[in-house]
Formats: structure tokens, sequence, C-alpha cells
């Protein structure tokens, strides 16, 4: 298939996911004619795609939109089996791809480099892309946040010779179970941890694990597997014996960290300030740092950009800061995540106050059977909050959950447990805010608390 005509005729199926748009738009841009359908659209994809007027007038599913004029659907996670259009689709004879066989498609002849794990995935796929950016190089990428210089999450062009793609381990479509990046093929695959969270959708850590072991069997001879061999199960994986692959541990970056700043110390170009911080963070730049030597990257390029890189969105993003206090949002939400953002936060400003929120809003983190795996995962939190909001138990019918089941697994009877966002709100108002930082952490949005406006007020 050739890529770039405006000929091609292509509708998505869910258009409104995360990924699903912003392929949707790189499409656009490249010529294609572009439809879409969504039973749901929230922000910011309703906003982008409305921008290339993209966003579909009504919302719903329609299979007169499905024509024998297509030349493929692409068929998004959120949508049914049974989705109308991809009835009509099947009946019609035309080519459904998930967007992971769409993006191998348009990538067949480039190298393909995977990021996988179950934290720091994105951060490490936005730091390769931050220094191939900044030492121009020609790659394409797809990356699940939005980051800073780059208008789009997805990069579709003929000529690149590269593409560095984010893959997760959930299934590819309605219609296939299989993981994401084994679709994607890759020469290079980066796992950065394991840490079972998802428990809807693999019921035992084993099925959980065992993703990850088909992802590194499935590399090509003279393919390379990079791993994070603090990581006791990704060692297991990472040491096994493949004929032909080359196998790269990585551990934590050496650092020091003076007057709250972080600095990479290194062998060969002295010492690098850098503006993110955290043990996690530390490992995030080693693990980027072996993918762009293989890539050809030398040291000096790598840490003259790493010194700039400022972070992924909602990744220990500040969202406010004064002389003696600084308001950060993460959209840690798994156990072993909000655990390191904590510890990182903590450790960055030992003489400060930490005030640590975090917001149980997934399937896995409301159920009573999954709940013990936050156990003291708010340890180094010196006042430590948990919110949930009751609606989200019976949306998702989930057994209800008292203040006693939160803190017994957090193992913490200071926690202070909110399930009304006002009062939430009202509580870290009242606090004493000198020589403190707050940490909100979530995959939602607290109720609705402007998060932007409470760290103003908080700052004021």
């Amino acid at each position: 298939m050739s890529q770039s005509s405006s000929l091609h005729k292509i509708h998505f199926i869910s258009i409104g996911g995360s990924v699903m748009h912003n392929l949707a738009i790189e499409l656009h841009l490249k010529g294609f004619i572009v439809t879409g359908s969504d039973d749901e659209i929230y922000e910011p994809s309703s906003s982008r795609l409305a921008q290339y007027d993209l966003l579909p007038p009504v919302t719903g599913w329609f299979p007169e939109k499905i024509t024998s004029d297509l030349e493929a659907v692409i068929l998004g996670m959120h949508a049914r089996q049974d989705n109308p259009e991809l009835a009509r689709a099947k009946e019609l004879g035309i080519k459904v791809y998930s967007y992971p066989e769409y993006i191998f498609e348009q990538s067949q002849n480039k190298q393909r480099v995977v990021i996988a794990g179950s934290h720091g995935k994105t951060t490490i796929t936005s730091m390769i892309l931050h220094v191939l950016k900044y030492n121009k190089r020609n790659f394409n990428y797809l990356v699940g946040a939005q980051i800073e210089g780059f208008d789009n999450m997805v990069k579709l062009s003929e000529n690149a010779p590269l593409i560095v793609i984010e893959g997760d381990e959930y299934f590819t479509s309605p219609i296939d179970p299989t993981p994401k990046f084994i679709h994607y093929q890759p020469h290079i695959a980066l796992i950065s941890g394991i840490a079972w969270d998802h428990f809807n959708v693999f019921p035992t850590w084993e099925s959980y694990v065992k993703q990850f072991e088909l992802l590194a069997d499935s590399l090509p001879k003279a393919g390379a597997i990079i791993f994070d061999e603090t990581d006791d199960m990704l060692d297991v994986i990472g040491q096994k014996e493949r004929p032909d692959v080359v196998s790269t541990p990585y551990a934590v970056h050496p650092h020091r960290i003076e007057d709250n700043k972080t600095i990479l110390i290194t062998a060969e170009q002295g010492e690098v300030p850098v503006l993110v911080f955290g043990s996690h963070n530390m490992k995030n730049i080693s693990g980027a740092r072996e993918v762009c030597e293989r890539l050809g990257v030398t040291d000096e390029q790598f840490y003259n950009a790493i010194r700039t890189f400022k972070g992924a969105s909602k990744r220990l993003e500040l969202l406010g800061t004064n002389a003696t206090v600084n308001v950060y949002r993460d959209f840690a939400h798994a156990p072993s995540k909000v655990e390191a953002t904590t510890n990182a936060l903590k450790e960055q400003f030992p003489n400060r106050t930490l005030v640590a929120c975090a917001e149980l809003h997934t399937f896995s983190s409301l159920n009573k059977g999954f709940l013990s795996q936050y156990r003291r995962k708010l340890k180094a939190a010196d006042v430590a909050v948990v919110y949930f909001n009751p609606l989200t138990l019976e949306h998702k019918r989930l057994e209800s959950l008292s203040e006693d089941d939160i803190k017994a697994a957090f193992k913490r009877d200071d926690l202070k447990v909110f399930t009304n966002s006002a009062e939430l709100e009202t509580f870290l108002k009242s606090l004493t805010w000198k020589d403190a930082n707050l940490l909100l952490m979530s995959s939602g949005t607290f109720g609705d608390i402007d998060l932007k406006k409470l760290a103003a007020d908080i700052l004021a």
C-alpha cells in the first residue's frame, strides 16, 4: 500500500481513543480521507478532532458510513464485538485493522523500537523522542502522552528509517486478544518493569508476566532486548538465552541530589544537571540511553539533550510553585507507581513536608481483592490522603468500600480518606503550606476538582 494519496479512504470505529484520534489526525494531514464514529468522545480528543473537522457530528454507530470504496477500517479497543459498523465492514469484505496492525503495516520497512513495561514506558519513549529530535534525527513515533515540542502523538512518514513506539500489553481489539506490542514486531524492545495491576484483564500474576515473555521471545535474529535488571521478574526474562538476540540490562543512573536538584554523574561528560528526578526516572534515563546508543546516538549527544527534558504530560508535572511550596500532578494510580512517585518527591525534597493524595479510580484499585497491593505504598508521605468516589464503585458494579477497608489496605492508621471532592479540597486548603509539597496522583480528576486552581489557591 502506498502511503500518501488523497484517494485513500479510511474509517475509524471508536475514533475518540487517545491513540486512535491522533492516528486519525496524522492520516488526515497526510491527505487521506478520514471518517469516524464513536459513542462517547471526551476531551482533549473532541477538541482536537474538531480542529481538523474530524469530529463526528453525532455520537453513535452508523453502518451506512461503511461503504465499499473504503480502503480499510481501523477498529479501536473501546468498540464491542457486536458493533454494527464492524459487522457491515465484514459483510462488505473491507480490510479491518486494529491500530497496532495498521501502524505495523505503515512501518514494515523501518527499524522498529518498542518501549514496554508496566510503568515508565511513556516517560522513556518521551525521553528517546526528545533526544532524537534535539539531535535532528528523522524518525516516526507513537506515544501515549502529550510531549512538549510535539503537536501530535503519532507520526508516520515514508522517508523516516526508524519508528519508536510506546507499546502496551493489553488486548489489541475486541476481536483480537493478542497484546498490542506483539503486532509491532520490534527489532529492539525495552521492558521497563513488571507490576501486575489490571487483574480484570489478567486474572493472575503469571498470565500478566507471560505477555512480556511473549514479547521478548518474539524478537528476531540480531534483535535486542533492553531491560531493568533491578526487576526480579525481568531479570529472569532478560537473561533467558535467545540465539542471536543481544540482552542489555540497565539500572538506576548514578546521580546525586543537591539543593533539591538532581545531577547525573557520568564517566565522560562530567556532571549533567537534569529537570526530572526520582530513582524511577534515573532508571528511565538509563534505559533511554541504552536504546539511543543502539540507534547511533553518542553519549555526548544524549547527555546534551537529556538536560533539557522536562517530562511527559501528567508525569510529576509541576502545577505551581513558590519559594517554599511545589504542587505536582502525576498519572500514578497503580500501587508500584504510587510508591515510586511518592518516594521520588520525598528523596528530592527531604526537608519539606510531603502531602500525598491518591485517587482510587480504576477497576483494579477499587476492587477489595486487589486493595492490599497498596500496603505501605504511601509510607514516604508525611500526610497521606486517599480519595474515591462511591458512584464510581456503583458504575463499575463493585462491592462498596469503607474508610476502615482503605486504612487496613494501605496499612496506615493516620490515613485521611475522602469520598467527597469538596471536603477533600477544603481539607487541603486548611493545611499550613510552608516548606511543603503537594502530590496529586490519579488517572482520574479527583471528582472534577480544578487542580490548577487548587494549586493557585494553595500557593496564594
